[in-house]
């Protein structure tokens, strides 16, 4: 009784493991990593594996010095919860770092950056 109980159950926490260990990692991104901009773009949009957490989810752009160059908070799409949208102050000639901070609806945090840049320095 005991290995037929087993039996049934361990494939059943074989499929649902995947899906408990699952993060948003980043899918990509508009400007695009490491890209280089003839203009600059008015908001960064990143788009991600699995749907955010709203409350939870936040991104920041600043330039070379550290100083910040998003016009307002990021939010996540109201119909696409895996893409966070950052917009942002004019923008002028050089390089740009994005930082983010999700927290997927499965509640995993995931955080990374990545740079582009506008013109040519």
């Amino acid at each position: 009784m005991r290995v037929t109980a087993l039996a049934l159950l361990l494939p059943i926490l074989a499929l649902g493991a995947p899906a408990a260990l699952a993060h948003a990692f980043l899918d990509h991104a508009t400007p695009g990593v490491g890209s280089v901009l003839p203009r600059a773009p008015a908001t960064v949009s990143l788009w991600f594996t699995q749907e955010l957490e709203p409350a939870f989810s936040t991104a920041e752009v600043v330039d070379r010095a550290g100083g910040r160059v998003d016009s307002g908070p990021a939010e996540v799409d109201r119909q696409d919860a895996t893409l966070l949208r950052v917009p942002l102050k004019p923008l002028s000639p050089g390089t740009y770092k994005v930082i983010w901070r999700v927290v997927s609806i499965d509640s995993h945090t995931t955080d990374g950056s990545f740079t582009f840049r506008v013109g040519s320095e």
